[in-house]
């Protein structure tokens, strides 16, 4: 039965539909010697290679999934030209890419396989396949904050759709997803006037984060793999648009905000150690971001209402700079400049219009002012 070129290549584990695309596009494909077209059908009496390497399609039983926990600093990415890419922080035999992405500065569960063929089932948004998430932000969050990051955020000219959240400390909530925009839950905390301390993903679909240390990796288990295969089985699959162990913890914000001391040591607040930098996934009970480090937290910096004006809403009043003596620019007037003259701007001294400025500054030369002004030949 023919198979769509892009879709063979996915499933022998070079890479996904999308980049087995841009390989065809790039002349790097050949389909019995010739080159390949986008959109080209292919059986398995065809000879297929990419990047001059022959392939063929592994069966399905033969795919590899996995289950990662992915700690900050680590990219999302298969380019193993790039400086802490996901690929080399799992070291696997086969070759796999991750299923969707998670910001440099974010943690927690990410999903790769070699089965290219899936990746688009699970990260379409109109397949409605949930992402659940727990955040922590700068400033004590109210229920206006999460009505509001409940009904869709208007970013990068999109409107996010309708989503889960719930709030689980002053400081922390539980947001559950469906769709997969660049940075989307940080860009929507930004709408409101917030910043994302630390985010950490804790599920996607029925495979959960339970049980598996940061920067730890897992082959799905059976029963998982049966259940999230028959999830995706009517969904639509169009394109839209080993390293080192650590110790295990739970993840949960019941362990950020009530996190034991270390052993013979006392409970520190933040506040003690401002600018220390923390271990990888280490949560502590408030943000220790810029914004929060040695000072005090106002007793509530959320906003009581949102302005009703374009663009992003300004937030509490406790962001805006008072203008006055010792605020930088504001305390000098407006179109003063450090040094600056009365001669027109980009003119040198002694080069302005006639008239505008004096001689030359320094000492001025006589040589060749001899009988300068008397016409004709010196005798």
């Amino acid at each position: 039965m023919p198979t769509r070129l892009n879709k063979y290549i996915s499933e022998s584990g070079v890479c996904s539909r999308r980049e087995a695309d841009r390989f065809i596009e790039q002349g790097n494909v050949l389909i019995n010697g010739k080159r390949a077209n986008i959109g080209d059908q292919v059986t398995s009496k065809d000879r297929v290679s990419v990047n001059g390497n022959l392939i063929e399609p592994r069966a399905e039983e033969d795919a590899v999934y996995i289950a990662y926990n992915k700690p900050p600093g680590i990219i999302s990415t298969t380019d193993t030209g790039i400086k802490d890419n996901i690929i080399r922080a799992i070291k696997h035999s086969v070759r796999i890419f991750p299923i969707g992405r998670l910001d440099r500065d974010s943690q927690g569960l990410i999903l790769l396989t070699s089965n290219g063929d899936i990746v688009n089932k699970i990260l379409r948004a109109g397949n409605k396949h949930e992402k659940e998430y727990i955040v922590m932000v700068d400033k004590p969050i109210n229920d206006l904050f999460i009505e509001g990051m409940a009904n869709g955020v208007p970013i990068g000219g999109t409107m996010t759709q309708p989503c889960k959240v719930t709030k689980e400390t002053p400081y922390i909530f539980r947001i559950i997803l469906v769709q997969g925009l660049n940075r989307q839950i940080r860009r929507m905390c930004e709408y409101f006037g917030y910043e994302v301390v630390q985010l950490e993903r804790i599920r996607v679909m029925n495979i959960n984060v339970k049980g598996l240390g940061v920067g730890e990796w897992r082959e799905l288990k059976e029963k998982e793999l049966k259940v999230l295969m028959e999830m995706i089985k009517d969904s639509d699959g169009t394109d839209d648009g080993s390293s080192p162990r650590r110790r295990k913890r739970p993840s949960s914000a019941e362990f950020w905000a009530d996190r034991p001391a270390r052993k013979g040591t006392a409970p520190k607040s933040p506040s003690d150690a401002p600018g220390r930098a923390k271990p990888a996934g280490a949560w502590v009970e408030k943000p220790t971001g810029k914004r929060a480090a040695g000072r005090p937290a106002p007793a509530s910096t959320a906003p009581t209402e949102w302005p009703t004006g374009p663009g992003r809403p300004a937030g509490p009043a406790t962001g805006v700079r008072p203008d006055g003596p010792g605020f930088g620019k504001a305390s000098r007037p407006a179109g003063a400049r450090t040094g600056a003259g009365t001669r027109p701007r980009g003119l040198a001294p002694g080069k302005g219009p006639k008239g505008t400025d004096g001689p030359p500054k320094g000492k001025t030369s006589s040589r060749g002012t001899r009988g300068a002004s008397r016409p004709g030949k010196r005798s």
